[in-house]
């Protein structure tokens, strides 16, 4: 276990009030703004710790970028319209969404580009990103900050790294899993604490786990700040018209299961171990995002596999456009992503995607 900055300041948090949620410890991870992982470092990429889909190919912002524009003319080409971002990155898939603006300039003239990114050196890297940008852009804190008006959102990996609470099943039942220091003093492991899952709307294999033999241990995930954030977000939607995508690796429906994960150049670690040097993460559970939506008025479409829908947007003919003509290794790289964007064995099934409208009318390619 690495002696961090960051692990320092839990540790002597822990001994002075006692065991923290897996929530409070994540969002230290990942946002402490010292020590935070994502304040202190870029993370993308084949020398970060991760890959992300725009950063596996221009494709995927363009497909993306396509479906704003297109989403842009359903919701009646207004002349002013908010395309927003959720979490960045280095602003690669803006950068690409953005190279379709040109094919229409009414859109490009209509559109206004807001940032929301909360690390000043993620915020430096999509500055520099986007300084050639045919429409000019703007960084915010918040999502509460974007002015109000019609809206296009796009989410990329970002609720994924927003904090989950853990519940693990005790003999008095589920208790909230926590993060408090081994019987040495030396490092952090999981407990039960003495905060209770509240079950109400969960499957009944989670409310009454001893109908399905579900037994001790089993862990259970809650995302109350993933789902506040739809909220907001189906709630400007609802008001103001316009459309979001969220785009995240996670599972449709409400399961059983422990999806915490650390990533350390681009291998798995131990979640526990290296605080504000690794990548925190959770699967997001999109039902629950989903029904986020509908509780605020706005409409929920899906979700589809990532890669069905990339696939349905014009994915292959795209690759086929930038193929041709060129020579064998350009093919093949090309392949090669769209393999790795939309095939069953890599990111195209485990990666979902779900649209959120403020009206009923399902966007391309969903279906009500």
């Amino acid at each position: 276990m690495t002696e961090t900055p960051l692990k320092a300041r839990i540790h002597s948090l822990i001994e002075r009030t006692g065991p923290i949620t897996v929530a409070d410890f994540m969002t230290m991870c990942l946002s402490d703004p010292e020590h935070g992982y994502y304040m202190t470092r870029t993370p993308f990429g084949s020398e970060g710790d991760f890959t992300t889909a725009p950063e596996v190919s221009q494709m995927f912002g363009e497909m993306i970028g396509a479906w704003c524009l297109e989403t842009w003319e359903t919701i009646g080409r207004p002349n002013s319209v908010h395309l927003v971002e959720l979490g960045p990155g280095r602003g690669t898939l803006m950068a690409d969404m953005l190279r379709l603006a040109r094919l229409e300039p009414a859109f490009a003239k209509a559109v206004h580009v807001h940032m929301v990114e909360t690390s000043p050196h993620l915020r430096d890297l999509q500055q520099q990103t986007l300084q050639a940008a045919p429409v000019a852009c703007t960084w915010h804190e918040t999502l509460a900050e974007v002015p109000e008006g019609p809206t296009l959102l796009v989410a990329n990996e970002f609720f994924d790294a927003l904090p989950i609470h853990q519940y693990v099943l005790t003999s008095e039942g589920w208790r909230e899993r926590m993060v408090g220091l081994n019987p040495q003093g030396t490092g952090f492991i999981f407990a039960a604490g003495p905060g209770r899952l509240d079950t109400a709307g969960l499957p009944n294999e989670i409310a009454n786990p001893a109908s399905r033999n579900i037994g001790p241990g089993a862990i259970v995930e809650t995302q109350p700040l993933s789902n506040a954030i739809m909220s907001q977000i189906a709630a400007r939607l609802k008001a103001h018209g316009g459309a979001a995508l969220a785009i995240d690796y996670g599972y449709e429906r409400t399961a059983i299961g422990d999806t915490l994960q650390a990533l350390e150049r681009h291998a798995f670690a131990d979640p526990l171990a290296n605080p504000g040097q690794a990548d925190l993460t959770a699967h997001v559970n999109f039902e629950a995002l989903a029904r986020a939506a509908v509780e605020a008025g706005a409409t929920a479409h899906g979700p589809m596999t990532q890669g069905d829908f990339l696939i349905a947007l014009g994915l292959l003919e795209r690759a086929g456009r930038l193929g041709s003509g060129k020579d064998h290794a350009v093919q093949d790289r090309l392949r090669d992503d769209v393999e790795r964007l939309a095939g069953p064995e890599q990111m195209g099934t485990l990666f979902k995607v779900l649209a959120v409208t403020g009206q009923a009318a399902a966007p391309r390619p969903f279906t009500i």
